[in-house]
C-alpha cells in the first residue's frame, strides 16, 4: 500500500487489525510503527521478527522515502524530511499516539521525529542506533571482531563513502554485524531491496556531522534503548549516550554477545524485554 506525503509516495504494509473484533465494543488496539535501518534497504529486514507482536498491536512497516518501494528525490534524503514524513504519514492515516520502533538508521529517524513532534508518540524503542556516529569506536570494534583489515575498510568507507568502499564494506564488514553463533541472524539482507545511493548520500552529507544528543533531551515519552555488546557499527557507547541524553525517561538494556540488532541475535531475549515495555500500562 502507498500513501502520498507530498513530494513522495511511501510504501507501507500492515499486520494485525486496528479494532479488536473479540471485544464487545471493537476496542482500539495500539499501533506499533516499525522503521527499518539502512538507509537504502527496505522494511523486509525487520520481518518476520516483529510479526509476532501483532497479537497485542497493529503493526505498520514503513519504507523510508527513497528506500525500498517508496519514492522521493535525492534532494529530499535528509533526516528532517524523513522525520516529517512520519508525522504526515500518521496524520494522513489518522494514527494517534503510536509506539515507534527504530532500528539503526530507523532509530535516527525515530529520535529526530520524536524530538520534532514530541507529543505524537506514546512509546519509543531505539535499537542499535546512535545520536552521534562514533567512527573511533566503530574502528575499534571492527578490529576486535574482524582484525585490522575490517577496521581499515570501515575507516575508509565512513571517511570517504563511494560505491567502491560500499562494496568492500559489504563483503568484509557487514558479516560482522551478527553473532556468528546466532542461527540465521545474518540473512536479513538476502531479500532486501538495496539502494546504495541513498546510504552514500546520507553518510556523506549528514551522518558524519550528525549530533542529536542535545536535541533528544526533549524526548519525554517512555523510551527503551537496546543494543548489543559486540555491535561494530553502533557500539555500546552509542546506546549509553542516547540513554544518558534522554535521562529519566529512558531505560537502557544491553544484550551480551549480540551485534547490530538484538532482535536477530537473541530473538527470545529481545522479545521478552520489548514486550514488557510495550504492554506496561497499555
Amino acid at each position: 500500500m502507498f500513501v502520498d506525503v507530498g513530494s513522495a509516495r511511501l510504501f507501507f504494509d500492515v499486520v494485525g487489525e486496528s479494532l479488536n473484533a473479540a471485544t464487545r465494543d471493537m476496542a482500539q488496539r495500539p499501533t506499533l510503527i516499525l522503521l527499518h535501518g539502512g538507509p537504502g534497504y527496505d522494511h523486509s529486514t525487520l520481518r518476520p521478527y516483529f510479526d509476532r507482536y501483532s497479537d497485542t498491536h497493529q503493526l505498520i512497516y514503513l519504507d523510508h522515502r527513497g528506500c525500498g518501494r517508496s519514492s522521493g528525490e535525492k534532494e529530499t534524503w535528509y533526516l528532517d524530511q524523513w522525520a516529517d514524513d512520519l508525522a504526515v504519514f500518521c496524520r494522513t492515516l489518522g494514527i494517534v499516539s503510536p509506539a515507534v520502533f527504530g532500528q539503526s538508521f530507523g532509530g535516527m529517524v525515530a529520535m529526530h521525529y520524536v524530538a520534532r513532534h514530541p507529543k505524537e508518540v506514546s512509546k519509543l524503542i531505539l535499537s542499535s542506533t546512535a545520536a552521534q556516529f562514533r567512527l573511533d569506536e566503530t574502528v575499534k570494534m571492527m578490529s576486535q571482531l574482524g582484525g585490522d583489515n575490517a577496521a581499515e575498510i570501515a575507516r575508509q568507507f565512513f571517511s570517504n563513502p563511494s560505491q567502491e568502499t560500499y562494496d568492500a564494506y559489504g563483503d568484509v564488514c557487514l558479516p560482522l554485524y551478527s553473532n556468528p553463533n546466532a542461527a540465521a541472524a545474518s540473512v536479513f539482507r538476502d531479500r532486501a531491496i538495496e539502494r546504495p545511493e541513498v546510504a552514500l548520500h546520507f553518510f556523506v552529507d549528514e551522518m558524519a556531522r550528525m549530533d542529536m544528543r542535545s536535541e533528544i533531551e526533549a524526548i519525554t515519552c517512555p523510551t527503551l534503548v537496546i543494543g548489543g555488546t559486540i555491535d561494530p557499527v553502533t557500539p555500546p557507547i552509542c546506546s549509553q549516550e542516547i540513554a544518558n541524553a534522554i535521562g529519566d525517561n529512558a531505560h537502557l538494556q544491553m544484550f551480551e554477545g549480540c551485534g547490530h540488532g538484538p532482535h536477530r541475535d537473541d530473538p527470545e531475549g529481545a522479545e521478552k524485554v520489548m514486550r514488557r515495555f510495550l504492554t506496561d500500562h497499555v
